[in-house]
């Protein structure tokens, strides 16, 4: 159906392989609402994954010198894969936990 994975690979500098949709049109994705130099994705759920969305926002975010905050709920628990780009990508991503 549609391409190929989208996968962001860091070694020293990240780079991003796009995926497509099936006619061949580069997937993209925005931000829920962008303050300044920050990015915010809202998010509520119980456990997140290294989506699509989130590795092309962070690689975004890394290529135009801002920062993605992704807020989360207050029961949120991070995936294995998103634990790894946060690290990866640190200074990046910043996860903030909100009240409700």
């Amino acid at each position: 159906m549609g391409g190929q994975r989208g996968e962001l690979i860091c070694d020293g500098r990240c780079s991003l392989r796009e995926r497509y949709t099936r006619h061949q049109v580069a997937r993209g994705t925005r931000a829920d609402a962008e303050v300044g130099s920050k990015w915010y994705l809202l998010k509520k759920v119980p456990v997140l994954h290294a989506t699509y969305q989130v590795r092309l926002l962070a690689f975004r975010a890394q290529q135009e010198h801002r920062q993605l905050v992704i807020r989360v709920p207050p029961a949120f628990k991070a995936g294995p894969s998103l634990r790894d780009l946060v690290r990866e990508l640190k200074g990046v991503i910043r996860i903030e936990k909100g009240d409700r």
